[in-house]
């Protein structure tokens, strides 16, 4: 029952601990875009801030008369200009970067009034002119910085070096930014490219005037359509809704992954009633026999479940907040900062523990509740104990062959789907069905399989190997029902492998095939390439030729009307070179050629679009113009799928040129027999600016490689619970086992078996039960996994691959986890005293 309740507990504490952790960073997150927000806010009309503008690296502006403007609106107190961005990169005298490694960006902007809602100088002072600067304190106790440091900021307009003056402490919580200031002259000309320059206007409200009011008195001093205007309540909503997003994403993930815990403990819970019932016959009898009702001894079973799952969700609620201090400091150590101070326990929080624990408790043990209030009086005169279930319901396996066909089926069509969207439908209810259809047929499963392992893994430990073998399969429901927990955290696990290494292995193929670039030079956070390291990359020797890669917003008009909005790829010739495309019609370089461009072959179908025709391609920020289709590229691959290319020459004539974004990637081929040193030279032009990576294609490979990696371990990690839920179920059926098998067990003891072969084999039977369940899931979750990487061959990613040596492993890791289970049972089993355990009924 201890067990059993560990079970709910953890599942619980899963589940509460995601929604206190969530709640508090949107607690943090709502504090703090409350406190900085201003009573209104003016900003450039269309602005979106940071990497997203049309700029890529430069804020828009809005000139300082605009703040004279923006003064005068009637209920305005004072009006100030501010300067934020968010595309640059911080680094110290040994070109370390200071920036997150949490994703939170790196923040340069001019020291104002409305910082100090959120802020103060708790060492050395503002900065004064253009050599000074002031950082905040988490950053500069992350990397231990101290008044009089040199640091340099390289922002798009050129590099910044100045010693630091100041350090700021937040005093709400800094979620994981780094913050540098300057004073507001050299804010605008080193951040701006110009004086008289601000991203936006924080104006504050005379007492007595609402947040509306004002607003509206602003809007009829500038004019409504001048510039974009929020409120504080507007403003604060529109940065949660960013963060939000993200956040209720990373929430219903890992709730998902609690759910799947849950689904394992039911496993647990239904054996554990199972076997307390069995095992309780002859009492249950008993009370029949002195006048208890069927429905009564029914609902002493409810009633025991129910007290369980009360006393473990409880206790999960509990440890769920524990576990949500636990994640808040584990994000402290990566450089995200929540404090305990913002802890936020909203009530539904232990509600929905406690009636997830409760019903998923009850449920489970309903069945076996039905089966005790069947027990008939006779059963009173009967042995007590559980008869032999030697063969599985004809009815269950008749039931459980269909589920599983169905779900074949399902799988099949999906594999075969011409549609990625239809093959995800049928991929998931192949899922599902083949799922449910295993577990319920389960124990026919168990009498086939586990002989063929006992063949393999018990059969050499002679007598010993043959009686766990008749152990395991004295109850195939029973094992069947207890290696169904641990098949399916195994098939989720082999599944995700297969498409994590199938992705890999397409990936890597298609680089192979496509990319003739030798190195690729991109930042990870998606910064543009500044103008000064471009032009190091062009500068360096050895070289053949660098290609800068844009893409800028465009709507593309097909013949038939059709208006495509989104990205064109704007590049230099050379890229041709860099990137080997199949062509449907046309060739590569041609499309960047004189006012020429190219489609993606979908497009083309879909919009009878031909090599010759002209398509009206109207420029974000620039003119309308008319290109003609000089290529069709195949989108059959996975690189650049439905990409249109243009030349870099053809969108400077429609884009004004403050218009017209950075690159945000550069590809260099190194000139012939020249590869080895120029890779050197690359690396050494780009040293002064870490934020970029300088990869050749082997390096791309495993970054590519590290990425998914990394994404699989954090899965595996998550999955861990449920396996962690599914070894506790073995725990609990040996044990249980070996309470319901005490009076064997003593007879055994005392016609020779020594406490050593008794342990070894529990042991075994807890080994084979696991192998039993780790083949069933991997063997599930690959079929799965083949099925998804199908799926992802119309998207372009054809290569399958099975990682044989994390299957194999995870297979021989479960031989281990059914040692580690059967430890305790089999160390009380072998304590067992002989003549209490024969005289035991």
């Amino acid at each position: 029952m201890a067990l059993s309740a560990v079970a709910v507990l953890l599942s619980v504490a899963f589940v509460c601990g995601t929604l206190v952790f969530t709640d508090t960073m949107n607690t943090t997150f709502d504090k703090l875009f409350g406190v900085t927000s201003a009573n209104v806010t003016v900003t450039p009309k269309g602005a979106q801030g940071g990497e997203d503008n049309p700029n890529r690296g430069k804020p828009e502006v809005l000139a300082a008369s605009a703040v004279e403007q923006v003064g005068k609106a009637e209920g305005a107190k004072s009006a100030e200009g501010a300067v934020v961005s968010m595309s640059v990169t911080v680094v110290n005298a040994k070109n370390e970067n200071m920036g997150s490694t949490t994703g939170a960006p790196t923040i340069a902007g001019n020291w104002n009034d409305n910082e100090l809602k959120s802020m103060k100088i708790t060492s050395g002072r503002a900065p004064r002119g253009p050599t000074e600067m002031m950082v905040d304190a988490d950053t500069a106790k992350k990397h231990h910085l101290g008044i009089g440091d040199e640091l340099r900021t390289i922002a798009i307009t050129g590099d910044i070096r100045a010693k630091i003056s100041g350090i700021a402490t937040f005093t709400v919580t800094n979620p994981g930014a780094a913050v540098v200031y300057f004073d507001t002259a050299t804010a605008q000309e080193k951040l701006l490219g110009g004086p008289g320059l601000f991203t936006h206007v924080n104006v504050t409200a005379k007492d007595g005037v609402s947040d509306e009011q004002l607003k509206a008195n602003v809007a009829k001093a500038v004019g409504a359509d001048a510039y974009k205007l929020q409120t504080a309540k507007e403003s604060a909503d529109a940065n949660r809704k960013d963060v939000g997003s993200f956040l209720d994403v990373m929430k219903y993930v890992m709730l998902g992954f609690a759910g799947i815990a849950f689904l394992v403990g039911i496993f647990l819970i239904f054996n554990t009633f199972s076997m307390l019932v069995a095992q309780r016959t002859r009492e249950i009898g008993l009370m029949r026999a002195i006048g208890a009702e069927s429905g009564q001894v029914l609902k002493s079973v409810i009633v025991e479940a129910f007290l369980l799952g009360l006393v473990g969700s409880l206790l999960g609620v509990g440890a769920g907040v524990g576990l949500a201090v636990g994640l808040m400091q584990l994000m402290g150590q990566m450089g995200m900062h929540l404090s305990t101070d913002d802890l936020t326990v909203a009530w539904t929080t232990p509600v929905v523990g406690l009636v997830l624990g409760i019903v998923v408790t009850v449920v489970s043990a309903f069945i076996p509740a039905r089966r005790a209030g069947k027990v008939s009086p006779m059963a009173a005169l009967r042995d007590a104990g559980t008869p032999g279930d030697k063969k599985a319901g004809r009815i269950r396996a008749a039931v459980g062959l269909v589920l599983t066909g169905i779900g074949g089926a399902g799988l099949f069509l999906a594999a075969g789907a011409d549609k990625a969207a239809a093959g995800s439908l049928w991929l998931s209810l192949g899922v599902l069905f083949t799922l449910v259809g295993f577990i319920v047929i389960g124990p026919l499963l168990a009498g086939l399989v586990v002989r063929l392992l006992s063949g393999l893994v018990l059969r050499p430990f002679g007598s010993v190997g043959r009686l766990a073998e008749r152990n395991a399969l004295r109850n195939p429901r029973r094992t069947g029902a207890t290696a169904a927990a641990l098949m399916i955290g195994l098939a989720l696990v082999a599944c995700l492998s297969v498409v994590g290494s199938s992705m890999v292995a397409s990936a890597t193929d298609e680089l192979d095939k496509s990319v003739g670039a030798d190195y690729i030079v991109q930042s990870q956070t998606g910064q543009p390439i500044m103008p000064q390291a471009e032009q190091a990359l062009r500068a360096t020797k050895g070289l053949d030729h660098v290609t800068a890669y844009r893409e800028v917003e465009a709507k593309v008009t097909a013949p038939d009307g059709f208006v495509r909005e989104g990205g064109v790829s704007v590049n230099d010739p050379t890229y041709a070179q860099d990137v080997r495309r199949k062509m449907i019609a046309g060739e590569h370089a041609a499309a960047y050629g004189k006012d020429a461009m190219s489609v993606g072959s979908i497009f083309a179908d879909e919009h009878h679009v031909k090599v010759g025709d002209e398509l009206t391609v109207a420029f974000t920020g620039g003119r309308t113009t008319k290109l003609k289709v000089a290529a069709i590229t195949s989108d059959e691959g996975n690189l650049d799928k439905g990409v249109m290319y243009t030349s870099t020459a053809t969108a400077e004539q429609f884009l004004p040129a403050d218009r017209m974004p950075r690159p945000f990637m550069l590809l260099a081929k190194a000139a012939d027999g020249k590869a080895d040193t120029a890779y050197t030279a690359v690396k050494g032009a780009l040293a002064e600016y870490p934020q970029y990576q300088v990869q050749n294609q082997t390096d791309y490979k495993k970054s590519l490689k590290d990425q998914v990696g990394q994404l699989l371990n954090m899965v595996y990690g998550l999955l861990g619970l449920a396996i962690i839920v599914a070894v506790l179920g073995v725990v609990n059926t040996l044990a249980l086992s070996v309470v319901e098998r005490t009076r064997e067990i003593g007879l055994m003891r005392a016609i020779g078996l020594s406490r050593r072969q008794l342990r070894r084999m529990i042991r075994l039977e807890s080994v084979v039960i696991a192998l039993f369940g780790a083949l069933l899931g991997l063997g599930l979750g690959m079929g799965w996994g083949a099925t998804a990487q199908q799926l992802l061959a119309l998207e372009g990613l054809k290569v399958l691959e099975i990682p044989w040596p994390t299957i194999i492993g995870v297979f021989a890791g479960s031989a281990f986890v059914g040692l580690f289970a059967a430890l305790v049972p089999a160390f009380r089993a072998g304590r067992m005293n002989v003549l209490n355990a024969i005289a035991s009924e």
